[in-house]
């Protein structure tokens, strides 16, 4: 009888606070479907997103409030590897600098951008935002340089390259899953702008097993990530924005942390002499040539110019044996050889009380996401669970499992006052 009337008082809660009247329930329905009225033709409309597990996808009277693309990005925020990017370098690791980027806040700015371009061509924000947000789930710790270290290792072991936007999806998909549309793990899989365009023309995707067939030409083929067009004008949108979020920033963090001084950051360019600049103008220049379009496009002279400034910023940011870099290849990437066998071996003996079970196949969201992972290849359990880390725990991690050669924060850190 207690549980009945328990039950009752529950009852009576979720219809005095949470159920909304019908003429409410019209309100917001009138307010959605106006919204999506006014989308371009060329936009990707929230009916049109398919699932891996449609049964998953909750029927709960919210796909007015929480259509299918916003779903995607309350799964992506609430997923564990989408708060680690705060502390995960973006470019300068190893500096004590509260000023320089982490890899959460270039998501941010990614997103945004995208955002304000996709506003203005009317094109869907919801999946451009789950786009921005996810494309870097799957980034190693210590940048781009943490990246080649863990595909060397992964290559010598299986001859299968590792490449962070193939690994984004796969960390929402398969690590911690959280089954989000065909449409936003394939602007995830496709933003790398390491090679950008004059004009990005959607390239189709038709479902899971092709989604699957673009990941596994990435594993096998070395810089096919760089040359994958997304399947919808948001992924287009996004991978463009991708490029302008970090083309002014890293110069502006390169001038905070000293690799470069102040004369050399202002930019002799018509796009712009500091970042802001160059993203305003770059975006009027995309939204100019886009609008009405089934393409997203710019002058030639502007990405030409943008493909001249990434070149710059590769010879004086990128490629400059900073002190960073030369502690990287002087001790991560020893560490993280080191860490890779050390865990490797663990697992293939069952030692349950090694942390790559305890920290990682026995955490909470994995056992309770994906009770079939402990099948997956010891290989990939391994760079999966290296690729999660942040940079803090890889060095506390590398310190707990080798005592007896520890590098400490002061070892390797520039730190704050010197």
């Amino acid at each position: 009888m207690a549980d009945n009337g328990k039950r009752a008082r529950q009852q009576e809660a979720k219809e005095a606070f949470f159920t909304l009247t019908q003429d409410q329930i019209d309100f917001i329905e009138s307010n959605y479907r106006a919204k999506q009225s006014r989308l371009s033709t060329f936009a990707t409309r929230d009916e049109e997103a398919i699932y891996e597990q449609p049964s998953k996808v909750a029927a709960d009277g919210l796909e007015f409030i929480r259509p299918s693309f916003r779903a995607d990005v309350d799964r992506i925020i609430n997923n564990p590897f989408f708060n680690r990017g705060n502390d995960k370098t973006q470019v300068f690791s190893l500096f004590r600098d509260d000023d320089i980027s982490r890899r959460g806040f270039h998501v941010q700015l990614v997103a945004q951008t995208a955002r304000k371009i996709g506003e203005a061509l009317r094109l869907n924000g919801a999946l451009i935002e789950a786009i921005a947000l996810g494309h870097d789930a799957g980034h190693t710790p210590f940048g781009h340089a943490g990246e080649h270290f863990l595909s060397e290792i992964y290559h010598e072991r299986t001859g299968r390259y590792f490449n962070h936007n193939v690994h984004s999806v796969r960390a929402l998909r398969t690590v911690s899953p959280c089954n989000l549309s065909l449409q936003t793990y394939n602007g995830i899989l496709c933003h790398c702008g390491e090679n950008n365009f004059a004009e990005y023309t959607t390239s189709p995707c038709d479902g899971f097993d092709a989604l699957d067939e673009l990941m596994e030409s990435c594993y096998v083929e070395n810089g096919r990530s760089s040359f994958l067009r997304p399947s919808t004008l948001e992924g287009c949108v996004v991978r463009i924005c991708d490029i302008l979020a970090y083309l002014g920033k890293d110069r502006q963090d390169a001038l905070n942390v000293g690799i470069i001084s102040k004369g050399e950051y202002y930019l002799d360019s018509f796009l712009g002499s500091n970042n802001s600049m160059l993203i305003q103008n770059a975006t009027f220049n995309i939204i100019k040539n886009s609008i009405g379009c089934d393409r997203i496009a710019m002058d030639v002279e502007v990405s030409d110019e943008i493909r001249r400034l990434k070149a710059l910023n590769n010879e004086t940011i990128y490629m400059y044996d900073q002190e960073g870099e030369g502690k990287l290849r002087r001790f991560v990437f020893p560490m993280m050889r080191e860490l890779y066998h050390k865990l490797l071996d663990d697992l293939d003996a069952g030692r349950e009380e090694s942390p790559i079970f305890t920290e990682h196949m026995n955490a909470w969201f994995m056992s309770t996401r994906n009770p079939k992972y402990a099948q997956e290849s010891h290989d990939d359990i391994v760079v999966d669970y290296i690729a999660s880390m942040t940079d803090d725990y890889f060095i506390e991690l590398y310190a707990l499992l080798f005592p007896d050669d520890p590098k400490s924060h002061t070892d390797l850190y520039r730190p704050y006052f010197q």
